[in-house]
C-alpha cells in the first residue's frame, strides 16, 4: 500500500509517499505558501497515492485512536480547534486540497493523543472540580504521540532488546516539545496535558506555568484571555526570554555571553532535566534516553548538557559520538547504565503504520 502522509506542523506541511518502510517521495512546503493550488502541485509531483494518513494533534474524548475520516469525524476534528490553536486548523485546511488531488483515495485521520490513551488515571487526571472533568474532559491528553511511539518501537529496534522490557524516556524536542515514560512501549507519563502548551520550555510557548499567575493577569493585569493566550502561544518560551525561538541561534548568542541567551538556555536545560527525572520516577527507573526533534537530534550541546545533570540516573554520553550524532546514534559513554539515543523522528512510519492498520 502506497500511503501519502500529510504533516501539518506549526510552521510547515511536509508531504510523504510511503510504500512500507520505503520513502518513495517528498515535499516540504512552508508555512507561508499553503495555497490549495500550491498544495494540489506537490501532491502531483509526488504521484499517487493508495491512501492518505493525516496527523492531527488533538483527538480529545472522542478520538481515542485512528479514525477513516468521513463528513462525521471532520465535523469532530472542527470541534477540537481551540485545544490546539497552533495546529489544529491547519490540519483541517489541507484536507479539501487533498481530496481534490487524490478524489476517492481513502484518508485516516492519525492522533498525536492517541498514544498517550494508556496513561494511568493518576497521571491523566487533574485535580480539579468533578464537573469539569466530566462534562468538559478537561484531563491530560499528552501530545507528540506519533513521535514518542515510532521513537520508543526504533529504540528497541537499534538496542535489539524487546521493546515490553524496555524504560524509555523519549525527549521529542523541536519547536514543540515534550517528555514520555513509556513502559514496555506504553506511554504512562508525559509533560503535555490539556492543550499542547503545559510542560517543558519551547521555541515560542511558555510551558508549565503557574494558573495563578494567568488569572493575575487578566484580572490585574489590563490583558484579556485572548491577549494572554496568545502571548503564551506565541511570544513565550525561547522567544521570550531570548527574543529569539530559534534554538541555535540562542546557542550561538549564550556562547558568545549575551546575558538573554545564556537565561533562556539554562531555564530550557532545567526544565529539561527535571522533566527527564519526573518520567524516570513515573517509571521506577531508567533503561533508555532518547532524543528526538529537530533540537533533539541536532543540538549536541543541549543534549551533552541535560545529560551531564543526570548522571545521578546512570546517564553518560561521550562527548565525540554525541557531536558527530547523526540520523539514529549511540552516544552513550562506556560506563553508562543507561543507553543514550539520538533517533531522527520519522513521524510519516507511524502514520503510515496506523492508516493501514484502519483500512486493512
Amino acid at each position: 500500500m502506497r500511503v501519502l502522509t500529510v504533516n501539518t506542523g506549526s510552521s510547515s506541511l511536509k508531504l510523504r509517499l510511503l510504500e512500507g518502510a520505503h520513502l518513495l517521495a517528498e515535499e516540504e512546503l512552508p508555512g507561508d505558501e499553503l495555497a490549495d493550488h500550491a498544495i494540489a502541485r506537490a501532491i502531483g509531483d509526488i504521484g499517487a497515492a493508495d491512501a492518505v494518513a493525516h496527523r492531527f494533534v488533538h483527538g480529545g474524548r472522542r478520538f481515542g485512536q485512528a479514525t477513516q475520516i468521513d463528513d462525521e469525524v471532520e465535523s469532530g476534528l472542527h470541534a477540537l480547534s481551540d485545544l490546539a490553536p497552533l495546529h489544529q486548523a491547519s490540519a483541517l485546511q489541507a484536507l479539501d486540497p487533498v481530496r481534490q488531488a487524490l478524489p476517492g483515495v481513502p484518508a485516516v485521520a492519525c492522533f498525536d493523543t492517541t498514544f498517550h490513551a494508556t496513561l494511568p488515571a493518576a497521571a491523566a487526571t487533574y485535580a480539579v472540580p468533578q464537573a469539569w472533568r466530566e462534562r468538559w474532559g478537561v484531563r491530560r491528553y499528552g501530545f507528540h504521540g506519533l513521535s514518542h511511539a515510532y521513537a520508543s518501537r526504533r529504540a528497541a529496534e537499534l538496542l535489539e532488546q524487546p521493546l515490553g522490557d524496555l524504560r524509555t524516556v523519549v525527549c521529542h524536542l523541536g519547536a514543540g516539545a515534550s517528555l514520555c515514560a513509556v513502559d514496555g512501549g506504553r506511554s504512562v507519563d508525559t509533560t503535555m496535558g490539556f492543550t499542547p502548551l503545559d510542560g517543558l520550555v519551547m521555541a515560542t510557548r511558555a510551558g508549565s506555568i503557574d494558573p495563578g499567575a494567568v488569572l493575575w493577569l487578566v484580572e490585574h493585569g489590563d490583558l484579556t484571555p485572548a491577549e494572554v493566550g496568545h502571548a503564551l502561544e506565541h511570544e513565550s518560551g525561547l522567544l521570550g526570554l531570548a527574543g529569539s525561538g530559534d534554538m541555535r541561534a540562542v546557542l550561538e548568542r549564550a556562547d558568545c555571553g549575551d546575558p538573554a541567551a545564556v537565561l533562556a538556555r539554562d531555564v530550557y536545560l532545567h526544565r529539561l532535566q527535571t522533566g527527564i527525572a519526573a518520567m524516570t520516577a513515573s517509571l521506577g527507573g531508567l533503561d533508555v534516553l532518547v532524543f528526538t526533534g529537530g533540537v533533539g537530534e541536532h543540538a549536541p550541546t543541549v543534549r551533552e548538557a541535560a545529560v551531564g545533570g543526570l548522571s545521578f540516573l546512570g546517564l553518560g554520553v561521550e562527548a565525540d559520538a554525541n557531536a558527530r550524532a547523526e540520523n539514529d546514534a549511540d552516544i552513550s559513554s562506556a560506563d553508562a547504565r543507561v543507553q543514550t539515543l539520538v533517533i531522527h523522528a520519522r513521524e510519516d512510519l507511524e502514520m503510515a503504520r496506523q492508516a493501514e492498520s484502519v483500512l486493512g
